[in-house]
């Protein structure tokens, strides 16, 4: 990566600066830790507190409107990087671990429906393992996620309506909250979840990460538009991102996704940003069809990890 580029995600939100100097440069701890501190005075990450209701609910409570619910602005910030320490965040959490448990476990959020959301289960894992990895509540998401694995190795948030095959929607969801329920200090069931993980990620891999596992025709084109943020919607620039994460290596499988985000790469050397996904949003963060410092980072660092790209470019 040129070094305007670098500057470039460098200068941009403080929390786009963290995640470049945590996974493109090297950074001392103390770097990341003051950056990581500023991220909730200072720019989106403060505009998104400031959107808070006194309530401690954003939106209209834990799912509705659902861009500007509670739900997903708290998955904005734990993607952003806002400390997980954050004392509103923590605070919004518990109330979205406070809802009921739903017919055969895990939380659900809806309440007007007997069974529990998957796809909104392993969200809620990935944000409440980060802000309150402590909380007992966890135990009842890990098992009911563990619970409602599919035969071919994924999820599928459908799987008490008759759905026999996976969704890669779900499955996505599910696999980043298990990554990040490992990562905290509270794992519960490790080996089962790395266990689950494996046969996630085969699953993926099976589907080449966006092709039908049967005729290698595409399944949605939209899986191959690079939106952030991603709510639950699955594209192929989140899985690899997902797969970076969980510290996958290389698998021939994943070339046809690493292609196509390559190809998508600017002359500049920055990626640009497809339409959002409809629906309210507190604050539009870049713009359509514009270079996107989210995209650009996550390409760059997915590119770094697979082999992709030379690391040593990016100085």
């Amino acid at each position: 990566m040129a070094h305007n580029v670098l500057k470039w995600l460098l200068n941009g939100d403080v929390s786009i600066a963290y995640h470049a100097s945590k996974d493109l440069v090297p950074a001392s701890i103390a770097k990341l830790d003051t950056l990581q501190s500023r991220i909730e005075r200072e720019g989106w990450g403060k505009k998104l507190l400031q959107h808070r209701n006194p309530n401690g609910h954003w939106g209209q409570g834990s799912y509705q409107p659902k861009w500007t619910s509670t739900h997903y602005t708290l998955l904005q910030l734990r993607e952003m990087g806002i400390s997980p320490h954050q004392a509103e965040c923590r605070q919004s959490t518990a109330l979205l671990l406070g809802n009921p448990v739903g017919k055969g476990g895990g939380i659900n959020i809806f309440r007007s429906i007997e069974y529990s959301d998957v796809c909104v289960n392993g969200m809620l894992l990935n944000m409440a393992g980060y802000f309150m990895p402590e909380s007992p509540v966890l135990r009842l998401i890990v098992d009911y996620l563990l619970d409602t694995a599919m035969r071919d190795g994924g999820w599928n948030c459908e799987y008490d309506r008759g759905a026999r095959h996976s969704s890669l929607h779900t499955t996505i969801s599910v696999l980043e909250g298990f990554d990040c329920h490992l990562k905290s200090k509270k794992k519960y069931r490790a080996g089962d979840i790395r266990s689950a993980i494996d046969h996630g990620v085969k699953f993926l891999l099976r589907h080449r990460l966006f092709r039908s596992h049967r005729t290698g025709a595409i399944i949605d084109p939209r899986f191959l538009r690079l939106t952030y943020p991603s709510r639950w919607r699955y594209d192929i620039l989140r899985a690899l991102d997902c797969l970076r994460s969980l510290n996958w290596r290389y698998d021939s499988r994943m070339q046809d996704a690493i292609d196509l985000v390559l190809g998508k790469q600017g002359r500049d050397g920055k990626w640009t940003l497809a339409a959002a996904h409809p629906g309210r949003v507190h604050f539009e963060m870049e713009k359509t069809g514009q270079p996107s410092r989210w995209n650009t980072l996550r390409a760059m660092r997915v590119l770094i990890h697979f082999g992709a790209v030379n690391p040593n470019t990016i100085g």
